[in-house]
């Protein structure tokens, strides 16, 4: 038993390092590493090494737990300032794009397959609900309007709900009789209990967080991340969306403040990287390449139909709907016809159709099987095709953003007893905080650098000092004006020390 375990320890490591190097390789020759990731399951499979593993239920178990993490990390990570203006799109593409979808795909599978109805709307459902894992790790290695990434990210943080609800009702052996009505008011009622006590509990965990003096820095990061989990446990028991609760408490635990909101970040990237290697290794592990050739034509069918209908209409008509909620015609609120066009070539599908396809497996739904092997094929062709045209789709669109001068960073730590915050602050490359004097930065009452950072050594600064390029600072300021000194700060970095005459209040941007 011991020689076992140890075994797949060894296995098991080498596979995390393995795919953790390959992160470097596939972005040097622009390959998505998820790709990477499903090769090495494969190759450790029946069909390289021989493993033998076709336990469909332990995967979507293991499967739901790495989205829970993935979808998380996109939520501590999204920032309200840039959701706000396309919340409207991105929650009507979640919606009305994912039925569009469905039925286009739907019609296509049953009219050209010649599969029944049901297997049809199936496929369709399966394949509506874009990847977080793939969206995330995609765009932000590209320079696009921010709008257009928020709309992308959101969109993929929140359509999974609707989706696993759809499937699982599709996918069930014993049909109910329920009216069509019926079960769209379950959805509705599962999506807004959801997204509610996904609210209340990062409400809360923002609370709890801002005013508890943890004796260890490294615990903060472990509770942000506890309670995206708890918000998707009491949306599951409360038989309410739990994705949906996991997102939005997400949302509000990454915009609210934290301490250690850095550390949070870096544990929850960490943590969504070691979900995604085991989610996407563990998928290729469970596929069988020998009934994949089979699976091609159908996969090429669905694929194009995806791609070429059902993904440009469901954007298209979602904008036409989506239009009264946008508020007033502001840049950030629109995305023009060019951002709509990259919207339906980036809708990228990953590990969340392949971890949706093991739901009709194990409920033992008749077709479930050629399903899994074509969304596999699928996925990994349109992938591969996708994601490595994205870059000079949006040359050719005329999208892509400028580079931009790097934002100011901050990390705080509470000091409870004097009921102040320690900021610490880095002068990246291309901060206008470079040559600014101590005195210029016109910090409020209440705010002090007490330390700077250069070259390794630290010192305490005068008014005179003029920070550099690579300065670290350190920040004192009480719990009352610290917003204050950190748009302060922010203002000086983008426009430097003239930022009031420009009109730079230093609000968070995309």
């Amino acid at each position: 038993m011991a020689g076992r375990l140890d075994l797949a320890l060894l296995i098991g490591a080498a596979v995390l390092l393995v795919a953790v190097a390959a992160v470097r390789w596939s972005t040097r020759l622009g390959l998505p590493s998820l790709l990477v990731y499903l090769a090495l399951g494969v190759l450790i499979g029946e069909a390289g090494l021989g493993i033998q593993f076709e336990d469909f239920e332990l995967t979507r178990t293991l499967g739901l737990c790495a989205l829970i993490v993935i979808i998380a990390e996109g939520g501590l990570t999204a920032r309200w300032s840039s959701l706000r203006p396309v919340l409207g799109l991105s929650a009507t593409l979640a919606t009305v794009g994912v039925a569009v979808s469905i039925v286009v795909v739907g019609l296509a599978v049953h009219w050209i397959l010649g599969l029944d109805w049901r297997l049809s709307l199936l496929y369709g459902a399966v394949l509506s609900s874009t990847d977080a894992a793939a969206v995330f790790a995609t765009l932000r290695r590209l320079r696009l309007p921010p709008r257009v990434v928020a709309t992308l990210e959101a969109e993929s943080g929140m359509n999974d709900a609707p989706v696993v609800l759809l499937v699982v009702l599709l996918s069930a052996t014993d049909v109910s009789g329920h009216p069509w009505w019926y079960e769209l008011l379950i959805v509705v009622y599962e999506l807004a209990a959801g997204a509610a006590f996904g609210y209340l509990v990062g409400a809360g965990g923002v609370w709890l967080l801002r005013r508890a003096a943890l004796p260890s820095s490294g615990l903060y990061p472990i509770a942000a991340v506890g309670l995206t989990v708890l918000a998707y446990a009491v949306g599951a028991v409360a038989h309410a969306s739990g994705f949906l609760a996991v997102y939005v408490a997400g949302v509000v635990l990454g915009n609210g403040r934290l301490p250690h909101r850095r550390a949070i970040l870096g544990f929850a990237d960490g943590l969504a990287w070691v979900a995604q290697i085991g989610l996407f290794v563990l998928l290729g592990l469970l596929v069988s390449p020998d009934r994949l050739g089979s699976a091609l034509v159908p996969a090429l069918v669905v694929g194009v139909a995806l791609v070429l209908l059902a993904r440009p209409l469901s954007v298209i008509i979602s904008a036409v709907v989506a239009r009264p909620l946008r508020g007033p015609r502001r840049p950030g609120n629109r995305v023009g016809w060019r951002g709509s066009a990259f919207l339906s070539w980036a809708g990228l599908r990953g590990a969340v159709p392949i971890v949706l396809a093991t739901i009709p497996l194990s409920a033992g739904t008749p077709g479930a099987l050629g399903l899994f092997d074509a969304v596999f094929v699928l996925v990994v062709i349109f992938t591969l095709l996708q994601a490595s045209t994205l870059g000079p789709a949006a040359r050719l669109l005329r999208i892509t953003a400028p580079a931009e001068a790097a934002e100011v960073h901050v990390e705080t730590a509470p000091l409870e007893n004097m009921n102040a915050d320690l900021l610490q602050i880095d002068v990246a490359e291309g901060s206008r905080l470079a040559g600014v004097h101590i005195d210029e930065l016109r910090l409020p009452v209440g705010a002090s650098v007490t330390l700077v950072v250069r070259d390794g050594a630290g010192f305490v600064p005068g008014p005179d000092t003029r920070l550099r390029t690579g300065d670290a600072m350190l920040i004192v300021t009480t719990a009352a004006v610290r917003d204050v000194a950190e748009r302060r700060l922010r203002a000086v970095s983008r426009r430097g020390r003239l930022a009031r005459w420009f009109g730079e209040d230093g609000r968070e941007q995309p």
